[in-house]
């Protein structure tokens, strides 16, 4: 509602009409602004910041994320599966473009898979030792999601190559798709994991504010 702050009516009116219009440009950028320090340069941090709200973890989920071995072993792994899928990426791309390398694309292939599942069963265990189930645990159920679609297309490229259902340069097309959703979900997780640092982060800059020594 806006305020009288006279008895002039066309000033008070333009006075609404701007305050109006800032509080929708304010929105507007609320809307798009992922800045966390948005309070110290004048701005308030929104509803719709990622590190607004719970955080990712628990304090108790936090505490079993860092005794797990297997938060070391995603560690490892993801960096790991992201160097074979750009190698594996760049023989594929070879063979699309010049009908040569095949068996090279081919066997990077099968180890960017082998890979992927690994990573699937140990995620998963982690996920279990951490949110006390093996998939679909709330803080990660769109990324888990999304894993099921790439599990589901690797699987598929292998049905697809030991089964010889398509030829080569389609097998090569499905392997492309299959790491195009790879890459998705590899941007998801990022992003989730990021955000959760950036949380623990400022809700710990929070808790030291408020309990100073």
């Amino acid at each position: 509602m806006c305020p009288r702050l006279g008895q002039n009516p066309t000033a008070n009116s333009r006075l609404c009409q701007s305050m109006f219009t800032f509080d929708l440009i304010s929105r507007a950028i609320g809307a798009v602004d992922g800045c966390p320090w948005g309070a110290a340069a004048g701005r308030r941090v929104h509803e719709s910041s990622p590190v607004r709200g719970r955080p990712l973890y628990t304090a108790d989920q936090r505490r079993r994320r860092d005794a797990s071995p297997w938060t070391m072993v995603q560690g490892i792994l993801a960096p790991l599966q992201f160097a074979v899928f750009l190698i594996s990426l760049m023989l594929v791309m070879r063979y699309l473009a010049s009908g040569h390398g095949f068996y090279a694309a081919t066997g990077s292939v099968l180890v960017k898979t082998v890979v992927l599942y690994v990573i699937m069963v140990t995620g998963a265990i982690w996920e279990r030792d951490v949110f006390g189930r093996y998939l679909f645990a709330p803080a990660f159920f769109w990324e888990d999601l999304v894993s099921m679609l790439v599990l589901a297309l690797h699987t598929t490229y292998l049905i697809a190559l030991f089964s010889g259902a398509v030829d080569a340069e389609r097998q090569m097309w499905l392997a492309l798709a299959a790491y195009a959703s790879y890459l998705v979900n590899a941007t998801q997780f990022v992003m989730k994991l990021r955000a959760a640092r950036l949380q623990e982060h400022l809700w710990t800059g929070a808790g030291v504010a408020g309990h100073p020594s």
